[in-house]
């Protein structure tokens, strides 16, 4: 497969790309600096500096499979990094005929913003990601592609386990928590073997 990787060079994104190439798929990195990452087999590196610049990703996405969003905000104040990247993905998808999206979002947000301990812990400390990641999931709800929404609680940098809960009911509790590298592992599952179709699945450990 072709797998295009937004927010390739972020913590998450890096992992995406690896077990991509790790599974024989050839991964488009989006990145925002040039050489970002060294030479490889089966890897395409797309600079893109700016998230609201569709022309980028108008020369990455012909040919794709799935389009997988590793977005993420900036550490502190208002951000829409996601909100803007996802919404230049939508279009340029459109354009391009690429029909399958996955998008990393965040438990917490829309429906998942309850009175739980984890939900009030999130907010208190990201409000602003979490802000981002609610209009991000709104675009691409409404963008009539076939989508799946990845909703894990706080991550972390552990090694794989391969040992996770992935299910759309899963409760998240204050300690909840899973490794990226099997977050990555979730989504190219998720590429390979679509099984969250139009959905908003959860993952922890």
């Amino acid at each position: 497969m072709t797998m295009v990787v937004l927010g390739a060079s972020g913590a998450t994104g890096r992992h995406v790309v690896a077990t991509a190439l790790e599974r024989g798929h050839r991964a488009v990195a989006l990145v925002r600096r040039p050489g970002t990452f060294g030479p490889r087999a089966g890897l395409v590196e797309v600079t893109w500096p700016d998230v609201t610049d569709t022309s980028a990703l108008t020369r990455a996405l012909p040919g794709a499979d799935v389009v997988i969003s590793a977005l993420g905000g900036a550490g502190q104040g208002p951000t829409t990094v996601c909100t803007d990247g996802v919404h230049s993905a939508v279009t340029t998808m459109r354009t391009t005929g690429v029909t399958r999206l996955i998008a990393v979002s965040a438990h917490g947000v829309l429906e998942t913003h309850d009175k739980s301990l984890y939900s009030r812990a999130v907010w208190a400390n990201v409000a602003e990601r979490m802000r981002d990641k609610e209009t991000m999931e709104a675009v691409v709800t409404a963008s009539g592609l076939n989508w799946t929404i990845v909703r894990p609680p706080r991550l972390s940098d552990h090694h794989a386990i391969g040992k996770y809960a992935v299910g759309a009911d899963l409760p998240i509790r204050l300690w909840s928590s899973i490794g990226r590298a099997d977050l990555a592992a979730f989504l190219v599952d998720e590429a390979e073997t679509p099984r969250y179709e139009l959905a908003y699945p959860r993952i922890t450990r």
